[in-house]
């Protein structure tokens, strides 16, 4: 009985390994693990590689991570600003600087610097939270996606429709004018002044 376990576990064995090969499969259509079948990209694997987009480029995700980079200049800017102008504020307020003399022993361009620093801590942390939250990264991925699927005019219907509206507003422009005068005119010949 032993004999005839060890012999299906053989089998087994081998039969497992010929299958993780499959030998008689063309290259395209061998699998390597960590990386996508070069077969298998027009079947299971298209929506994902669609989604990610090239080896080269990170398809919408790369305007997501963009807008969060942006988000966090955006606030440690801001940030910056708000807390020099809680400083100034403080070192201007004499009870506050009898009860905290340190507001008043940095020169204007170190408490820029400590600010900025300040600024900069406050965007990094505030990012990396939106971004760790599952749902803000999610809406961030789908408004990206959304916005990838919509066909953006070329330079040719950009000019065209920019011509349209200066030619339309000029000849409403005069349009109002001639209206203007008229009346102008009409009130001024009716009720003479």
């Amino acid at each position: 009985m032993a004999i005839v376990d060890e012999k299906d576990e053989k089998e087994r064995a081998e039969a497992e390994s010929a299958d993780a090969l499959d030998l008689s499969a063309g290259p395209s259509e061998l699998e390597v693990p960590g990386q996508i079948a070069l077969g298998a990209a027009k079947g299971d694997h298209a929506d994902d590689v669609e989604e990610r987009g090239s080896a080269g480029s990170l398809g919408a995700t790369k305007y997501v991570h963009a807008a969060f980079f942006a988000v966090g200049i955006l606030a440690a800017f801001l940030g910056s600003k708000m807390f020099g102008g809680v400083w100034t504020r403080l070192t201007e307020w004499p009870a506050a600087v009898r009860a905290v003399p340190q507001l008043v022993a940095f020169s204007e361009e170190q408490r820029e610097t400590y600010c900025l620093v300040a600024g900069a801590v406050l965007g990094a942390v505030g990012v990396l939270q939106a971004y760790r939250r599952e749902g803000v990264r999610t809406w961030a991925d789908e408004v990206a996606t959304e916005l990838s699927k919509v066909s953006w005019p070329n330079r040719e219907a950009v000019m065209n429709g920019t011509v349209v509206v200066i030619v339309a507003s000029a000849i409403a422009a005069v349009y109002v004018a001639v209206l203007d005068k008229f009346w102008m005119f009409l009130t001024t010949w009716v009720y003479g002044a």
